[in-house]
């Protein structure tokens, strides 16, 4: 009974096997068309394409750059790594806050091994940095001990003589001999200089940020200002807020200050008047007047 139903499910009347031959006829030939024939081929070429296809190559190989860049390490001194700084060579958290724990005592490490001593970092790690380190050449230059040379009692040694030049024309490498001075504040000090102009007095070294006193004694005793220099002053009476605020001593709020006090009480005639406008430091109102055309 079940094999007399199912035979009855595959009875087709002639014209229903025509059309299943020829449904498989037309399944065919497109499998074959499929295999045989390129499709690709018939695609438009447009000059927008074509202008593609001919900067894969150059695309592919920056790609293949990219993935093959290494960044360059430049010498730094390792007084002076920052956090990211330390995070890029390798660093752990705990390494980088030992460093800045030490830096805060006013500290320094001055060769490698110091390094390692106060970070604790590997031995690998340290190979692969420490050629990087570049410490200033007060560090680099050091003269081996050497036994003191006897004198008679009549004579005594005499002191190296400290060659005392002008601040303003001090370079990086003069600031870098002091103690205390490495890459980073020396260049805190000069675009200090650069943005006033000039130091008029040995006192604005207290204004540059990160000096400590010993460091400022140091500057004092081997800088000094040897002549005025010649900087391009400010109309104090007549220079916009914008102006004012281009001077490292007035900031926005300070220099919005002296355009209101011009304004109720006249030309402000000297360094007196200085002290009155409000948050400007009565202390350093005579250098500033320095700067300024009254």
């Amino acid at each position: 009974m079940i094999l007399k139903t199912m035979n009855s499910f595959f009875k087709f009347s002639r014209e229903q096997r025509t059309g299943i031959l020829l449904l498989f006829a037309i399944i065919i030939i497109f499998q074959l068309l499929y295999y045989f024939v390129d499709f690709n081929s018939f695609s438009k070429a447009t000059p927008q394409k074509e202008k593609w296809l001919s900067l894969q190559s150059q695309i592919d190989s920056l790609k293949q750059e990219k993935l093959n860049y290494v960044p360059k390490i430049y010498p730094f001194n390792p007084n002076f790594i920052t956090d990211y700084k330390g995070y890029k060579l390798g660093m752990s958290v705990a390494e980088i806050d030992r460093l800045f724990a030490f830096r805060k005592q006013n500290k320094y490490v001055n060769s490698p091994k110091e390094f390692q001593t106060v970070t604790k970092v590997s031995d690998s790690l340290l190979n692969a940095i420490s050629p990087y380190f570049k410490f200033p050449d007060w560090v680099n230059n050091k003269k081996e001990f050497k036994e003191y040379k006897k004198y008679d009692n009549t004579a005594f040694a005499k002191k190296e003589k400290i060659v005392v030049i002008d601040i303003n024309q001090a370079t990086q490498e003069d600031l870098i001999k002091i103690y205390g001075i490495g890459e980073a504040i020396s260049i805190r000090i000069l675009k200090f200089k650069e943005n006033l102009g000039g130091f008029v007095s040995m006192e604005q070294m207290n204004d540059v940020w990160g000096l400590s006193p010993e460091v400022i004694e140091n500057l004092n005793s081997h800088f000094k200002i040897s002549a005025s220099p010649t900087v391009k002053k400010i109309d104090i009476n007549n220079a916009s807020i914008k102006e004012l605020s281009l001077f490292p001593y007035f900031k926005y709020p300070i220099s919005k200050n002296i355009v209101t006090f011009r304004s109720m009480n006249g030309d402000i005639k000297n360094s007196e008047d200085l002290t009155k406008i409000k948050g400007l430091s009565i202390e350093k109102a005579k250098i500033i007047a320095l700067y300024l055309n009254f």
